[in-house]
Parts: structure tokens; sequence; C-alpha cells
């Protein structure tokens, strides 16, 4: 019988790319002996959330992020040296549709990895043991865990596949324990998220149709969501990590928030999402996954497909022109209409995840993706 392998799953970038690769994560984990994710900085928080992970080891990675690590003998020498101390049998590679895998792949031959998969458009030469093409017009997630079965791993018995997290705290002390509805107005990428007048607007007319909101965001969010926030919402800005953010979203009703590791983090918990789509990536690929959503936003702007970081057009029309009236409705839609409590456990996760693929969308000037 053969033993099973220490794998090493690599998924660099952001905490929202981490958490669409759990699914294929715990496929691996369930046919491995050892399992360690290697990430990014910005993802760390995330992969120690993952279930099936036994280590995590993080390197900046100079091909990859908004702000990019300078190239450093130094740290490439380092993370080589700790890849070889753990004598990896295998390794799948994991990146987004538009990027290469390939200078991971180089640094894992160098560090002695015996067999290295991943999705590669790029000639991959000796690089590459399994060259796997994804899916046309797949979700991220669904991409991660095909090329996992493609490479030998299946999800255990009775693993639905959908997005996960280890369990989040008890965060009721941040929030109250009475419902709430969430808006997370920031993102790293400017032209994915509201412009803080209209999340503010937003914040406003939620209230006034009887919501308790709760605003979040990062560190270095505070000013955003204090201007958001205002009079009518309770502000978390800043007060939260990862973790606890995942708690706040785990008992949140409906998660209000544009294409950014929010979203990702909802639907880690079981929490429908509202999402506020901007078209610079395909919703396709990004939209929320394995809970219900509702999608808002133009998805024929001219901004579609060009991975813009800000809005090339003024006003920010395919985002800050959804109307109040559109937020109402699909925050209604996904809490069944209810500004009351909705049960959190186990039991209300599996059946929301049950409805993961029965998509729905309705085509028009914003066209929404409903999942029922």
């Amino acid at each position: 019988m053969t033993a099973a392998p220490r794998t090493l799953v690599v998924r660099l970038d952001s905490a929202g790319d981490v958490l669409l690769a759990g699914p294929a994560v715990r496929a691996v984990a369930a046919g491995s002996a050892y399992t360690a994710l290697l990430c990014g900085p910005q993802g760390e928080q995330a992969a120690r959330m993952l279930p099936g992970v036994d280590e995590v080891l993080v390197h900046d990675a100079p091909w990859v992020g908004l702000e990019p690590a300078a190239v450093s003998r130094e740290e490439t020498l380092r993370l080589l040296g700790e890849l070889a101390e753990r004598r990896f049998d295998r390794a799948l590679i994991l990146v987004s549709y538009h990027q290469s895998p390939l200078p991971a792949a180089l640094l894992l031959k160098l560090a002695g990895v015996g067999w290295t998969a991943a999705d590669s458009e790029d000639y991959p030469g000796a690089l590459l043991d399994l060259r796997h093409h994804r899916r046309p017009h797949r979700h991220e997630a669904l991409a991660a865990l095909d090329l996992a079965e493609d490479a030998g791993f299946a999800l255990p018995r009775g693993d639905d596949g959908a997005l996960r997290v280890a369990a989040p705290p008890d965060t009721t002390g941040l929030t109250g324990a009475e419902p709430y509805v969430v808006l997370h107005p920031g993102a790293a990428v400017p032209a994915r998220a509201w412009s803080a007048e209209r999340a503010a607007r937003a914040v406003v007319a939620l209230a006034a149709e009887g919501h308790r909101v709760v605003v979040t965001g990062g560190r270095g969010e505070r000013e955003l969501t204090a201007r958001v926030a205002g009079r009518h919402a309770l502000d978390l800005g800043g007060v939260t990590d990862l973790r606890q953010l995942a708690g706040v979203l785990a008992r949140a009703r409906v998660a209000v928030t544009g294409n950014t590791g929010p979203a990702h983090l909802a639907a880690a918990v079981g929490t429908p999402v509202v999402s506020l789509f901007a078209p610079v990536v395909p919703a396709e690929r990004w939209r929320p996954y394995g809970v219900p959503f509702v999608l808002l936003g133009d998805q024929r702007a001219a901004c579609a497909g060009t991975r813009a970081r800000r809005c090339p057009t003024p006003g920010h029309p395919c985002l800050d022109g959804i109307g109040d009236a559109e937020v109402l409705a699909a925050v209604a839609e996904l809490s069944g209409g209810r500004t009351t409590d909705r049960p959190v456990g186990m039991n209300n996760l599996t059946e929301t995840r049950k409805t993961a693929h029965q998509t729905t969308v309705t085509k028009g000037a914003n066209e929404r993706g409903v999942t029922r």
C-alpha cells in the first residue's frame, strides 16, 4: 500500500483567494499525510482558518499583489530552505485564471518537490508534472477543486465542497444580540467598492427600513467606516481581525459588500450576500460561492473585463448607480423579508449550502444572480 504523500498547496495573493481555495485544500488534506499551505502575508489569517491545513508557510512573492515585494535573493533562499527541509512529495499551485504558476513552479523544483501540478496556459517545460487546463468560465473555487481532483485528490464523503472556515468566535459582545445586516464598504481595489457617499446613503436607507446595520472594515479603513456608519449604524471599523470578522458575519442575516475578501468570508460562514459587483473582473469566476446571493451592478459597463483598479468612468456608475430600492429588495429577498434574527448553526448552514449550484440569472441593466 502506497503511503499518503506530504503535500504542499500554494495559493498566494489575498485572503479572498485563499478562502476560495478552501475546498481544494480539504480535498488535498483528505488524501495526504501532511498538508501545508504556502500563502502571502495578505492571505495568512485566512490560511490559518482553513480546515485541513497542518502548517502555514508565508512568502511575500514579488510576482503577485497590488504592491509586490522587491526581488530578494535572501528571502528566496530562505523559502527554498524551508521547502526543502519539509520534503514534500507533491505540490499543487493554485492561481487565478489570468496568472502564471511558473515562477512558483520553478522554486518548487529547485526545493526538490517531487511532483507539481497547476493550471497553465504557458508552456511549462520541465516545471510541471501535470499541466492542467481549466474549464471555460469556471468559478475560481471550482477551478481549484478541478485541479485537485485531476491530481488525484477528492473531497471526502459528506463534504459538499462549499467554502468553510474553522468555527468563528462568539462576537455578540461586539455587535449586541439584536439581529443586524452587515455593510462592508471598503475594498483593496477601489473600483470594486461603492464610494463612501453612496455607502452612507445605503446605511440610511437600510436603517429607515427597520434594519440594524453593522459597518465593518480593516484598521486602515476607520475613517471610511465612521463616515459610512454616521448616526445610523454600529461602526466596527478597525475593531476586528479576520477571525472576529467571521464571527460578525456568521451572525448577520445578510452581508452587503463589494467583490472583496469579506464576501467570500461571509460565504464561508453561510451568510447570504448582496454582492455589489463591478465588472472589472467576471462575476462568473468571482461571485459569492455556495450561498444565496443577489448580484447588483451593471455587468455591461465599459470597464468590463479590464481588471481596472480605479473606475475609469466619472461617477462610478456601475456601482454607485445602484438604487436604494434595489439594495432593499435584495436584502429582503435574502432575509425572507424579515428584520428578526435567523438562527446560526450547522443545520442552517447545511440547508444554505444545498442551494450552491442552483443559480438563475436575470439579465438587464443590472444583472442579478439569485440562488434559491
